[in-house]
């Protein structure tokens, strides 16, 4: 979509290029990646809302040419500069979080009725701005892929995707359900955004979890209690079929056939395996290797259906290495990718 006459994809990325070093801008890209730094309900972990801007900067130092994909980023990717906006959020709501979650013993009732309030409602402001920045984006016949932040944030995102594309399914990979009513009293936590989704969005018609290790009584119960509409591949169960000698590819097959036609990947860092994302907010021990993760995503594109837009998120930096960033970005890279061979 760009005129790449003089940009060399086999050299190091140029000083000042753009995100994976390429050099398109928003009107000549088919991938527009939205970073929202915004992580106000992390309950254990912090960091994630420097994860857009690290990936960002690892990108750098991705090759560009995939053995999978071939070369995706001649479709053209761009990456929109952090919002002044979402950070004003993150700041404020934060602040107003740690209050709740750490302090509450110290703070009368009333006050502490309304920092929660007030939390909720600069979630809700950046579910809003999230909701409106993709739609513009797919008004544009573009694809929109939101970068996190903490899980909570593409919410907004699911929400365009499936006014767009009703009955559309989501593949969620992560350690965990997020099927929470609320968490720690906050409406929109990052650990709510699929029981959000589910009971918020009607047009998603299936929710195929994978990975998931670490959940609570209640969630077991939305699943079960689904009709279908949420299928969960536990982790543990995963393994033990992979012990018995069921392969990978097997597996996958399962959960591909779970899915209807039009695909949204939901992609939560702590659904690979800890050694790979050590810094994010809430690692849980299992998880998926990161050969695995990109094979279930090739799968989805090689059934033929359509990876209509992606997320990823709670990718947060380590203080003295970008191996998280360095993950976080060769995964995105690989999800862009097949969303594009996807779509043809």
């Amino acid at each position: 979509m760009s005129d790449l006459t003089n940009f060399d994809p086999n050299a190091a990325a140029a000083a000042g290029s753009g995100v994976y070093g390429l050099p398109f801008s928003h009107d000549n890209s088919r991938v527009i990646l939205v970073p929202v730094p915004y992580e106000a309900t992390t309950s254990y972990g912090g960091g994630t809302s420097r994860g857009p801007g690290a990936i960002r900067e690892a990108s750098h130092q991705v090759d560009l040419y995939d053995l999978g994909t071939g070369k995706p980023y001649e479709a053209g990717i761009f990456m929109l500069d952090e919002s002044e906006e979402i950070w004003q959020h993150n700041e404020e709501a934060k602040h107003l979080a740690t209050v709740v979650i750490h302090e509450s013993d110290s703070v009368d009732a009333p006050t502490l009725a309304h920092y929660l309030a007030q939390v909720n409602e600069h979630s809700a402001a950046v579910n809003q701005w999230v909701y409106q920045t993709t739609a513009r984006i797919l008004a544009e016949n573009r694809i929109a892929g939101i970068v996190g932040g903490d899980h909570s944030v593409p919410f907004g995102a699911i929400q365009a995707y499936a006014e767009k594309y009703p009955g559309l399914g989501i593949l969620h990979i992560d350690a965990h359900a997020d099927l929470r009513d609320s968490y720690e009293g906050f409406t929109w936590s990052h650990a709510s955004i699929m029981h959000n989704v589910m009971t918020r969005i009607p047009a998603v018609g299936k929710l195929v979890q994978v990975g998931i290790r670490d959940f609570c009584e209640a969630e077991k119960d939305m699943i079960d209690q689904s009709n279908g509409r949420i299928v969960t591949f536990f982790d543990e169960q995963l393994a033990a079929r992979k012990f018995e000698g069921t392969s990978w590819g097997k597996l996958v097959a399962e959960m591909v056939a779970a899915l209807p036609q039009q695909v949204y990947l939901s992609f939560d860092i702590d659904g690979l395996d800890p050694t790979l994302c050590p810094n994010t907010g809430t690692p849980v021990p299992g998880g998926l290797s990161f050969q695995e993760a990109v094979a279930l995503i090739a799968a989805v594109a090689h059934s033929g259906r359509t990876i209509v837009g992606f997320d990823l998120n709670e990718v947060a930096p380590g203080a003295d290495d970008e191996w998280d960033a360095n993950v976080g970005a060769r995964m995105l890279y690989k999800m862009i990718g097949y969303t594009l061979l996807s779509q043809g």
